[in-house]
């Protein structure tokens, strides 16, 4: 069949199903604000695990830095299994559905926590009903957004729409200090919950998935012109079941954890790390937050970043680039914190939160590269697995600080990691045509 070559414009429909995408992430990205909870959540030599907090948080009880890892990790499971049902149901029925019960869940889920003021509410209700309600709202924004697209923007646009996710820690993180210093850490959820949930399910009406007749608009020249660096991309649209029968899918998994966790542990102890770090500068120690926010910017900007070089160079090279940068920062960052440079603290970090943030761009591109855009939806959620899994790596990193006092062996587990997948990531290639099962699934 010859390459479609198509007028310039693309529909302004498209443009504001990117809007909408982007807007929801917006709200549910404040998975990435968690640790301004977990430092306020933690407790100290002052403070032991167990005690009874007072004043504006009189309920609540100090807990172990493990404990409040589980409620983060729980949140992130929860997620990606989640992501399975919520693809099927975007793919079935609409992303308006799913959009609409992943704000309410997650509403919900933030005002059970305020309200039962302890750890077994706070895991029900952000770990549990936070987690349902990010899996079915994120499965609903980003494959509906990438439908409209051809592969020539297809990393773009998904950087776009998933940056929403990331960069939401750069207003919730300062917004949760806020409401918790003033108000506490139940008001913080309970307002930020409705908040949420109103901003969700309104805008969530905007997202739609094109029709039948549309085909998405080239940049004027064929596809396999506007795509030369991807050359992977699939010419067959392959189900589910079959492309869990191919050994790409695991590969693909694997890149994913690789790449998750080693922003995921950098995002649990966000806070904590600066406060490590900057013990010599009061203003720093006293706004640990900072690290937070910069971090959801860096996050943000990595995956409309490597979303759009990405088209250029290929995923798997954007992979490669990404990751060994990472590689680097990993091992480094322990001995960055000992030293006590807080400039080379956010190079650090800030490089780990850009590949953390450029996978999450990559992954959806790299799905609908290699196995077709087709029921993307339940496709990506089961790719998606991944970012799950990677959750294990903070948790345990949480168990190591509570029986070393350092995160300095997460930090070298969460870096030969990456440069596993970094290997893996020269090696993979997408099942061959031919061999593509078009069934039903």
């Amino acid at each position: 069949m010859p390459d479609a070559v198509v007028e310039l414009r693309v529909p302004v429909r498209a443009w504001v199903v990117v809007f909408a995408g982007t807007t929801v992430n917006l709200c549910l990205g404040i998975l990435y604000a968690w640790s301004v909870w977990k430092a306020n959540l933690v407790g100290s030599a002052q403070h032991p695990a167990g005690t009874a907090m007072g004043g504006l948080n009189e309920g609540w009880v100090y807990l172990t830095d493990a404990q409040a890892t589980w409620a983060y990790a729980i949140c992130g499971i929860t997620f990606a299994i989640f992501m399975i049902p919520g693809g099927l149901l975007q793919d079935r029925l609409g992303p308006r559905l799913g959009a609409t019960l992943g704000g309410l869940f997650l509403g919900c889920g933030c005002i059970l926590a305020g309200l039962g003021r302890s750890y077994s509410a706070l895991v029900a209700g952000f770990g549990v009903l936070g987690g349902i309600g990010m899996g079915l709202g994120y499965a609903a924004a980003t494959p509906a957004a990438v439908k409209w697209f051809g592969p020539h923007r297809r990393g773009l646009v998904a950087g776009l729409v998933v940056g929403g996710y990331g960069a939401a820690a750069i207003y919730i993180s300062p917004a949760a200090k806020y409401l918790i210093v003033n108000f506490g850490i139940s008001a913080s959820f309970i307002g930020l919950g409705i908040f949420f949930a109103i901003v969700i399910v309104t805008v969530g009406q905007l997202l739609a998935v094109p029709g039948s007749e549309h085909r998405p608009y080239s940049s004027g020249a064929s596809v396999a012109d506007a795509t030369s660096a991807n050359r992977s991309i699939t010419q067959e649209q392959w189900s589910a079941r079959s492309m869990i029968g191919t050994w790409q899918f695991y590969a693909m998994l694997f890149l994913f954890v690789a790449s998750a966790q080693s922003g995921l542990l950098v995002i649990a102890n966000a806070a904590p790390i600066l406060n490590e770090t900057a013990r010599g500068v009061g203003f720093l120690a006293a706004n640990a937050w900072l690290l937070a926010s910069f971090g959801g910017f860096v996050n943000a900007a990595g995956r409309v970043g490597t979303g759009m070089y990405s088209d250029k160079i290929g995923r798997r090279s954007a992979y490669l680039v990404n990751g060994l940068a990472a590689v680097a920062c990993l091992l480094l960052t322990p001995t960055i914190m000992r030293s006590g440079s807080v400039p080379l603290l956010f190079l650090a970090v800030g490089v780990a939160y850009w590949q953390y943030g450029g996978g999450l761009s990559l992954m959806p591109a790299m799905t609908a590269d290699f196995f077709g855009t087709n029921d993307l939806g339940i496709k990506y959620g089961l790719v998606f697995l991944g970012w799950g899994i990677a959750f294990l790596v903070p948790q345990l990193a949480g168990y190591v600080r509570d029986v070393t006092g350092t995160l300095d062996y997460a930090f070298y587990l969460s870096g030969f990691l990456m440069l596993l997948a970094v290997v893996l990531s020269r090696v993979v290639r997408r099942p061959a045509d031919a061999h593509a099962q078009t069934s039903p699934k």
